[in-house]
């Protein structure tokens, strides 16, 4: 297939015209006097005019960079133009039409959202939360990249090094599709520098990742099951400890409706200095952990978990990063490389790209 008959081909299973008289229509219901009567409802059917405009647009993109193939082969074969702006006109289309393909990998409601990322050192004492320190840059450093916000609202230092816990919000568009797929143990197998006699050790450290819920998603959260402590916090990096308490750590009683199996969930918030705002932020967590439970019922009950997704557990590594030998390597998808310099700096869309075409295949075929 060539590469300017790509959006031809892409409009055939999408139909773009389609989209167009969908998006008229939405956009009509957004001029009714009373449409803002309803704040909830009319961020929502703003929300989806937003994504009907924004698959347009990733169309016509597409399909511009793909006449540009075309319009430089012409230019090429009268003479105009050399091979090399060909190349360059075909590997820009290219990568704007994987963008676009794994754009559109992120259907389910809960994929648009910011996620809530939880890394916590395994066992190994210094060597694990020092590594736990590091995926906590390489997260940092994604989303700079992505022009996405990084809030941490809880960190634990290790007892020499790194970190222990570290909880960490990323807001922006999607970051929740792209970042699911992290969900796992993550290990790390290297020439350990707290090691005296220089050895090669292997660490783990386990990454949790959930939908960071905002005011569109309804959660129910009953007071009645909640307690809260308070405690003296001291910011990540060893900032000085605050003279009062304004950490908080919220207590939650779960009751699973499947089961009825009980459970303690539990959060703790040091973002801020202010108690109160720390307690509004442990609120939207606890939201977002039951809102992601309730997406797991829903996944069980409609039977639509990957078949490679597993209950996060220390034997169940999703990827190893052996410095040694230069490799990175996820176990899902087979998918490695050597750069592993640019992987610790963040560069790791080619994993989650890999994770996203595998599963959305399989999504898509059933």
């Amino acid at each position: 297939m060539t590469c300017w008959s790509a959006p031809r081909r892409w409009g055939g299973t999408f139909d773009v015209d389609q989209k167009k008289i969908q998006l008229k229509e939405e956009e009509l219901k957004t001029q009714d006097p009373h449409f803002w009567e309803d704040p909830k409802r009319a961020e929502q059917q703003m929300r989806k005019v937003k994504e009907l405009r924004k698959w347009i647009d990733t169309y016509e993109s597409v399909s511009t960079k793909a006449e540009e193939v075309r319009l430089s082969f012409d230019f090429y074969k009268e003479g105009i133009t050399e091979e090399a702006e060909v190349d360059a006109a075909y590997e820009a289309a290219i990568k704007e039409l994987e963008a676009a393909e794994l754009a559109n990998m992120l259907r389910a409601e809960e994929d648009r959202l910011g996620a809530v990322l939880k890394i916590n050192s395994g066992a190994g004492g210094t060597e694990s939360q020092d590594w736990a320190s590091m995926l906590v840059r390489l997260y940092q450093r994604w989303a700079e990249r992505h022009n996405y916000k990084v809030t941490i609202t809880n960190w634990q230092d290790g007892d020499e090094a790194g970190v222990k816990s570290v909880t960490m919000q990323i807001e922006g568009d999607s970051v929740y599709g792209y970042l699911k797929g992290e969900n796992g143990v993550h290990r790390l197998v290297r020439v350990s520098p707290y090691n005296a006699q220089g050895k090669r050790m292997t660490s783990f450290a386990s990454v949790f990742v959930v939908p960071l819920v905002d005011d569109s998603i309804t959660v129910e959260v009953d007071p009645s099951l909640l307690s809260w402590d308070t405690f003296r916090s001291s910011g990540a990096g060893g900032q000085n400890v605050n003279k009062v308490e304004t950490g908080v750590r919220l207590h939650y009683r779960y009751t699973d409706p499947d089961t009825g199996n009980e459970d303690e969930i539990v959060i703790e918030n040091t973002e801020s200095r202010s108690q109160l705002d720390n307690r509004e932020n442990a609120l939207r967590l606890l939201r977002s952990q039951l809102y992601d439970r309730a997406l797991e019922r829903k996944r069980a009950a409609q039977a639509e978990i990957e078949a490679g997704k597993k209950k996060i557990e220390w034997g169940s590594q999703i990827r190893s990063y052996v410095f040694d030998d230069r490799r990175v390597k996820d176990h899902r998808t087979g998918y490695q490389t050597s750069n592993v310099t640019a992987v610790m700096d963040g560069e790791i869309d080619e994993f989650i790209k890999a994770y996203l075409m595998e599963t959305g295949a399989t999504a898509i075929g059933k």
